[in-house]
C-alpha cells in the first residue's frame, strides 16, 4: 500500500504542477532561489514539509504523513493550511460597493455588515477572470481574497477600472494586505481548538461571516469558511504574529490538528465539489456554466450592470450549452483533459479534475459536459490513457458538507 500512496503523492504533485504553469504561464515559475516563501517557511521545513513550486512561492504539497492519511484527519480531527500565499485586500471608500459590483456578479449591496459571499470577477465575454470571497465589513469597507496564481492579471483589473471609475468622481481607494499572512484552520476540531485562544464567543459566528478580533493576542481577520467543505476557519493574521498563532493552533489540539499540505488541500476541495481556478474556471467559462449559478444575486440577474452581463443574463434565460458535473469513474483516476464520451463514443465533454477520493476510497472527477447529458445517472466513458472506461454523471458535493450554519 505504500507505493501506492508514494505514486498518489506523485501524481497530486505532477498535477499541482501542471495547473500551475496552465493557470498562471510560465513566466510565474522561477529558480528555486528566486521562490517566494511564506514567514512559516522554515517551519514547515523543521516539521518535514516537502516544498515545491506553486504560483510563484515555495509551498508545501505534503509533511510526513500521507496526502492520504492528511486529507481523512483533516474531516476526522483538523488540519492547519498556510495560504499566506493568496492575496487578500481591503476596498475602502464611500462608493466602494458600487465600484466592486461593475466586476463581480454578486449583490454586495445586499450583504449584511459581517457577512460575505463567494464570487466570480468575469470579463466582456462573461468568463471568469477569478474567483473570490469578499467581505462586507462595513458599507464602506470590503475585504476580498483572490487566487495567487491570478494575483497580478487581478490586480492590474481592479487597477485599471479603478482608475476610470476615480477619474469620474468616485470614491474608492484600495489596500493589498501584503503585512498579514493568511492561515486556514478546517475541521471538526477547528471551532473548538481556536476557541482556545480567543474570548470572542465563536457558536455565534457562522459560516460566512466575517469578524475582527484579537487571537492569540494579535488582531486578526476572521472568516468562517474554507476550501474544504468542513466547518473552519480562514485567519488574516499580522505576518509577524504567524508562527506564534500557528504553534499556539497545534498546540491546543494535542496533535490532532496537523499541518495540512497543498496535496490534502486539492483532494479535500474536489471531494467536496469546489473549483479549483485554472482546472475548473477560466476565462472561458461562465459562472453559469461552471455551476455558480446560485452567486449571482437575485437583483443583479435582474439588472445587469457587471461585466458579461448581456451574456451571462442570456445563459441564466435559455440556460448554457455546457455544464460543470462530477462523477464516479472505474479504471484508473481520471485526470485534468481526461476526454468524455457518451455510451456511443461520441464525445461530449473533458474531465478538468480528477483523483482518487481518500475519504470515498473510490474515484471521483468533474468536469464539463454537454447540456442534456448532465443528469445524474447519465452514463459516460472517460478515456484514460487511450482506454475507455465506465464513468456516471453524479450530484457534487461527493462528500457532505459540514459548514457551521443557524439551526
Amino acid at each position: 500500500m505504500r507505493g501506492g500512496l508514494w505514486q498518489l503523492g506523485q501524481s497530486i504533485t505532477s498535477r499541482l504542477a501542471q495547473t500551475d504553469k496552465k493557470t498562471v504561464g510560465r513566466r510565474f515559475f522561477s529558480a528555486e532561489s528566486e521562490l517566494k516563501k511564506t514567514v512559516l517557511y522554515d517551519f514547515h521545513v523543521t516539521h518535514g514539509g516537502k516544498m515545491v513550486p506553486f504560483a510563484g512561492w515555495s509551498m508545501p504539497i505534503q509533511y510526513k504523513d500521507s496526502i492520504m492519511d492528511s486529507t481523512v484527519n483533516c474531516r476526522q480531527n483538523g488540519g492547519l493550511f498556510d495560504v499566506s500565499h493568496m492575496c487578500g485586500l481591503s476596498l475602502k471608500g464611500k462608493d466602494s460597493i458600487p465600484f466592486l459590483e461593475k466586476l463581480v456578479v454578486a449583490d454586495v449591496a445586499g450583504l449584511a455588515p459581517g457577512t460575505g459571499t463567494l464570487t466570480v470577477f468575469t470579463n466582456e465575454k462573461g468568463g471568469a477572470i477569478d474567483d473570490s470571497v469578499i467581505t462586507k465589513v462595513t458599507d464602506d469597507h470590503i475585504y476580498l481574497v483572490v487566487n495567487a496564481g491570478c494575483r497580478d492579471k487581478d490586480l492590474a483589473h481592479i487597477e485599471e477600472h479603478m482608475k476610470a471609475f476615480k477619474a469620474k468622481g468616485g470614491d474608492v481607494s484600495w489596500h493589498i494586505h501584503d503585512e498579514r499572512s493568511l492561515l486556514a484552520l478546517q475541521g471538526p476540531l477547528a471551532a473548538p481548538v481556536l476557541q482556545y485562544l480567543t474570548k470572542d464567543d465563536l457558536s455565534k459566528l457562522y459560516f460566512g461571516e466575517f469578524r475582527i478580533l484579537d487571537i492569540n493576542g494579535a488582531r486578526c481577520f476572521l472568516t468562517r469558511t474554507g476550501y474544504t467543505g468542513e466547518d473552519g476557519f480562514e485567519i488574516s493574521v499580522p505576518s509577524e504574529n504567524a508562527l506564534d498563532l500557528a504553534k499556539a493552533i497545534l498546540e491546543k489540539s494535542e496533535g490532532k490538528v496537523r499541518l495540512t499540505g497543498l496535496g490534502a488541500r486539492d483532494s479535500l476541495r474536489l471531494e467536496a465539489g469546489l473549483c479549483l481556478y485554472g482546472n475548473d474556471m477560466e476565462q472561458h467559462i461562465t459562472p453559469v456554466e461552471a455551476g455558480l449559478t446560485w452567486a449571482i444575486g437575485k437583483r443583479r440577474r435582474a439588472e445587469g450592470g457587471f461585466l458579461g452581463a448581456e451574456v451571462i443574463l442570456k445563459q441564466l434565460e435559455d440556460g448554457p450549452a455546457i455544464r460543470r458535473v462530477g462523477f464516479f469513474s472505474s479504471g484508473p483516476p481520471a485526470r485534468s483533459h481526461s476526454e468524455i464520451q457518451n455510451e456511443g463514443g461520441k464525445n461530449i465533454g473533458e474531465v478538468t479534475s480528477g483523483g482518487f477520493s481518500p475519504c470515498l476510497k473510490k474515484n471521483i472527477a468533474m468536469g464539463y459536459v454537454k447540456s442534456g447529458s448532465h443528469k445524474a445517472g447519465t452514463k459516460v466513458k472517460i478515456i484514460v490513457r487511450g482506454k475507455a472506461y465506465d464513468g456516471v454523471v453524479t450530484k457534487m458535493p461527493f462528500v457532505p458538507t459540514k459548514y457551521y450554519k443557524p439551526t
